[in-house]
């Protein structure tokens, strides 16, 4: 795929010298073949882009927005030349700087006792594709500018913007699209923690929702099972019961069959209350004169008496 790439350059290990009245920087490295942003360049591309280096603007700072977007003048601060690649290193040139312009002095100075105040950065459009965890880039299609650039905070200089990567505390991150996970634990653990927080909460809620519904769903099959078995036993279903069936299965014995630890315990006590309803009914349905003990069993009709039967229950 075609895409825009932005670098920034280093000279680690490469010998500089500043000629402040010619105004040239020369020796640096322009670009090598490894990115400190996670990116690959082939040996042949960097050998095509050479001659596409050769003459390059300079300009300071990226432009704002478009990174193809036009210059201002005023930025224009020299241009890369004698840019010539070395095998298994990278491209190298000459920075020619305009010694009349109003950093000049700044940056002879930072270049030759403070570097770390300054990088260089390159504008590029390229041909890229991905291979395993790294993207390669194949060809540099167009240099668009090689720009200076303070950033102090990611790179450690004009002559150590991006190369090799060390491994050391001051390696410039990748880009967002090409991190992986080490790359955000490494650079923004803060992030990562925050993100471990904020997913742990929204998992705590889905369990607390989820320890909610296996509730009701295990209700809900106790609930069946005690509707079953008490159907099994003759029993009247506690949501249709009223009169003298409402005391068969009150809502004490319903919540008691609900509490049993399982089927077996609840089919028992629905058993029992299967026996003592049975017994109730033998007893009115006996003939003759009720005994004392069964007398207020027995209704004008011959059926139940509801307070004589919950008294018998309970």
């Amino acid at each position: 795929m075609n895409e825009t790439l932005q670098e920034l350059f280093d000279s680690r290990g490469v010998a500089i010298r500043v000629d402040r009245e010619a105004g040239v920087v020369r020796g640096v490295k322009i670009l090598g073949l490894q990115s400190r942003n996670g990116r690959t360049y082939l040996p042949e591309a960097l050998s095509r882009a050479a001659k596409l280096y050769e003459g390059t603007k300079v300009n300071v700072n990226h432009p704002q927005g478009d990174p193809l977007s036009p210059r201002d003048y005023r930025d224009r601060i020299g241009a890369i030349r004698n840019v010539a690649a070395r095998p298994g290193e990278g491209l190298f040139g000459d920075f020619h700087f305009n010694p009349k312009h109003a950093l000049a002095e700044q940056l002879a100075w930072d270049a030759e006792h403070a570097p770390e105040n300054v990088g260089f950065s390159h504008n590029v459009c390229a041909r890229t594709s991905r291979r395993g965890d790294r993207l390669v880039v194949e060809a540099i299609t167009k240099v668009q500018s090689v720009d200076l650039v303070a950033d102090p905070a990611t790179t450690r200089g004009l002559f150590e913007g991006t190369g090799e990567p060390t491994g050391g505390p001051s390696e410039d991150p990748p880009l967002l699209a090409e991190a992986t996970v080490d790359d955000l634990r490494r650079y923004r653990a803060d992030l990562v923690d925050t993100l471990i927080r904020e997913r742990g909460a929204e998992f705590e809620s889905a369990r607390e929702e989820l320890d909610g519904l296996r509730a009701l769903e295990t209700a809900r099959r106790k609930r069946a099972t005690m509707t079953r078995l008490l159907r099994k036993h003759g029993l009247p279903d506690p949501e249709e019961a009223d009169g003298w069936d409402r005391a068969v299965v009150s809502e004490q014995f319903v919540e008691s069959l609900l509490a049993a630890p399982d089927e077996t315990a609840m089919s028992k006590l629905i058993e029992e209350r299967a026996r003592l309803v049975a017994s109730v009914s033998d007893r009115a349905a006996r003939p003759g004169k009720p005994t004392a003990r069964d007398q207020n069993l027995v209704g004008a009709a011959g059926g139940y008496n509801t307070e004589a039967f919950v008294r018998s229950i309970t």
